[in-house]
């Protein structure tokens, strides 16, 4: 029962943790939602900003100025935050995998490998917690932006509304979060 649940949790960790690498290296966390008929499809991501040509489908993308440069709050945070989500969930899986029972490092140290599993449970915890946070926050202030545009009879031709990376970064978030519960909770 232990063997099974520990390859479980690291199948789901691990699947969860692409899902991070994949939010924060991709380029489309708001998107536009105008309601009109348009010849462009715009993505913003945390790196760069991207326009589709709908007819022929080419891409463009405009790259940001630097890391260093100013930028908005929600960029830099959800930057920071999932980065270190990453950080934090790639030393968990590591972690992980040599705690495994099926792994044969320190085979005849039970107790050792069982606190490895649980440590690596903690760790990724709260990799998913920041990650959770940076994916919300980002979304949260997109919300708030469009919002605000709205209780001020702004329009500016184009909305936008949370793309599928952000998405991502949600679920990559709360698979990290099941994975970490069955690996603290539910392994003793």
């Amino acid at each position: 029962m232990s063997a099974a649940l520990q390859v479980t949790a690291f199948a789901l960790g691990l699947l969860s943790t692409l899902f991070l690498l994949l939010a924060t290296c991709t380029d489309c966390w708001m998107v536009n939602a105008d309601d009109s008929l348009e010849v462009s499809h715009k993505c913003r991501g945390l790196w760069r900003e991207c326009v589709t040509n709908m007819q022929d489908g080419v891409r463009t993308c405009d790259q940001y100025d630097s890391i260093l440069a100013d930028h908005p709050v929600k960029i830099v945070v959800t930057r920071t935050l999932l980065i270190t989500a990453d950080l934090l969930a790639g030393l968990a899986l590591a972690t992980l995998l040599l705690g495994l029972d099926c792994i044969k490092f320190l085979k005849e140290e039970p107790r050792v490998k069982l606190k490895m599993c649980y440590g690596a449970g903690v760790i990724l915890g709260v990799g998913s917690i920041l990650g959770f946070v940076g994916s919300v926050w980002y979304a949260v202030d997109v919300y708030l932006e469009r919002a605000m545009l709205v209780s001020h009879n702004i329009f500016l031709g184009v909305h936008y509304d949370f793309g599928w990376s952000c998405w991502l970064g949600m679920a990559g978030s709360t698979g990290c979060f099941v994975a970490s519960v069955l690996m603290t909770c539910c392994l003793y």
